[in-house]
């Protein structure tokens, strides 16, 4: 009886956390507006025709993102490989033999029980093999301008799947001059790029150890 109503306070509770799994918005990530009159700081050396303050985008930059709360396509291009080896191999062997006179009153010795003789081998190897791979596009906004012309990017976007989310965030530095004539760059080209890609729902915590297994992977000596 109490076992039936252990099961039964314990399951809603099971299933409303299975049922808050799922990918939220990231306020670091948040979408960067860009700025209203009412919001600039004045400034005496502004001019009428643009504000120094908001970015400033000639006319022969196009369509590229130049001004804070610009949009801007990122290509994500990731792929990185690393290898690692490494061997070792150690042979040592020597011996020692002492030959007693054969004749004379020692030659009750017998010569054969007189020798020494040791070795030491060792090898040893390692190998490790790691890759990563990552593609696709994703929009962020320009969420400040410095004057050295790069700007600070970033972004999210979340996927609703019909069995789980997915979200990719991407924030970054990025050089005016790297962004192509469809205002689109590469993630290689941004510096201090930061890509977090994960998933919620279902498939995500299956592919999970549970909670008690955890606990057991902790405290076990092995």
């Amino acid at each position: 009886m109490k076992t039936t109503f252990l099961l039964v306070a314990v399951t809603p509770l099971l299933a409303g956390c299975l049922a808050s799994e799922q990918a939220r918005p990231d306020p670091a990530y948040a979408v960067t507006l860009a700025p209203t009159p009412v919001q600039l700081p004045p400034a005496a050396t502004d001019g009428s025709i643009f504000q120094a303050s908001a970015g400033y985008a000639p006319l022969t930059s196009g369509a590229r993102a130049a001004r804070v709360g610009d949009l801007l396509t990122i290509a994500l291009i990731e792929r990185t490989q690393a290898v690692k080896s490494n061997s070792a191999n150690v042979d040592k062997s020597g011996s020692f033999g002492i030959t007693p006179p054969t004749t004379g009153p020692l030659s009750v010795f017998n010569p054969s029980d007189v020798s020494f003789g040791g070795g030491t081998n060792f090898k040893g190897g390692g190998s490790a093999q790691q890759s990563n791979a990552l593609s696709g596009e994703i929009s962020v906004t320009v969420a400040q301008v410095f004057p050295n012309g790069t700007m600070l990017v970033r972004g999210e976007k979340l996927i609703r799947l019909n069995r789980g989310d997915e979200y990719v965030r991407f924030s970054g530095l990025v050089r005016i001059a790297d962004i192509g004539p469809e205002n689109i760059v590469a993630s290689s080209r941004v510096a201090d790029a930061h890509i977090d890609y994960g998933g919620a729902g279902e498939i995500a915590q299956a592919s999970k150890q549970g909670w008690l297994q955890r606990f057991f992977n902790i405290v076990s000596p092995f």
